[in-house]
């Protein structure tokens, strides 16, 4: 009786989701959330609310929580005013 070999012992989390086809996409979403979580906490510690950031960026607080949402395309340029607003910087590499 041979017991059957799970092929993904040893394997990375990364590997399986490329075996899965959704890596580059979760990839794209873990960054977002990232970004998304750093601007609000970085928001918190300067205690600037959403309508302080809408008002210096002359935009809509609807506006400020699309850049907070995840979920939602934002441009760089949005994000690199957004991120100025509150003391930060938006650093972009290709590896």
């Amino acid at each position: 009786m041979s017991k059957k070999r799970n092929l993904h012992i040893g394997s990375s989390l990364d590997d399986f989701l490329k075996e899965e086809g959704v890596f580059e996409e979760l990839q794209v979403q873990a960054i977002k959330e990232v970004v998304a979580w750093q601007l609000e906490d970085a928001m918190k510690k300067r205690r600037v609310s959403k309508a302080g950031v809408a008002k210096l960026l002359h935009t809509s607080r609807t506006q400020v929580n699309r850049l907070l949402d995840p979920s939602s395309d934002i441009t760089l340029s949005s994000l690199q005013r957004a991120a100025a607003l509150v003391g930060r910087q938006v650093r972009l590499e290709l590896v």
